[in-house]
């Protein structure tokens, strides 16, 4: 999976985990087993006793589903703080950009940042993107992810699927490596076990 183990001070950032996604005037989405994968890192994580830093995408634009208050933007079930885990709140696409993301990290000592979300194209893949040129080591857990159908601007539709493999290639060959759910937690356990 990683060309190293884990190190200790890996921290683990769920991105926009939120319940606005399953609903209009959200686009269909294509994974199925996102909740079912990104509440087993956290379980893993939190069993590891390593540092998880929550990222909350809480929306300035007028009407939106993801703005402070609205009903979606509360967490997904499972995906929500749990004791003293901090939450970052971003209202653009990086969640490095306006926050205080990296100071958190610098604080922490943290050089490896594992990121999970939705959705891939883009809060994900900016995030993972801005972090890298940060000079942070970036996995992407590309099975913790999801993204939504697109329109392609000539009257037809770019399937979910399709959106998600491009940009988990393209992270894939210069921003980041790129995991599953199950390599992840098996690199936790080597790395615990060392």
């Amino acid at each position: 999976m990683t060309k190293q183990l884990l190190p200790d001070n890996a921290v683990l950032i769920p991105i926009d985990m939120q319940q606005a996604f399953d609903v209009a005037p959200w686009p269909p989405r294509w994974n199925d087993t996102v909740d079912e994968n990104g509440r087993a890192l956290l379980a893993a994580w939190r069993g590891a006793r390593r540092p998880i830093i929550h990222v909350r995408h809480d929306s300035v634009a007028p009407g939106s589903t993801l703005a402070r208050g609205a009903a979606g933007n509360a967490p997904r079930p499972g995906f929500a703080p749990v004791g003293d885990e901090p939450l970052v709140s971003k209202s653009v696409n990086a969640a490095f950009i306006g926050t205080d993301l990296d100071l958190r990290l610098r604080r922490l000592g943290a050089d490896t940042v594992v990121l999970f979300g939705i959705s891939t194209d883009m809060c994900v893949s900016t995030s993972v993107r801005v972090g890298a040129n940060l000079g942070y080591r970036v996995i992407l857990v590309e099975d913790a992810c999801d993204c939504f159908d697109q329109p392609d601007g000539a009257g037809g539709t770019i399937p979910a699927r399709d959106i998600h493999r491009a940009h988990v290639a393209t992270l894939r060959a210069e921003f980041a490596e790129v995991t599953t759910t199950a390599e992840l937690v098996s690199a936790l356990r080597l790395a615990s076990a060392a």
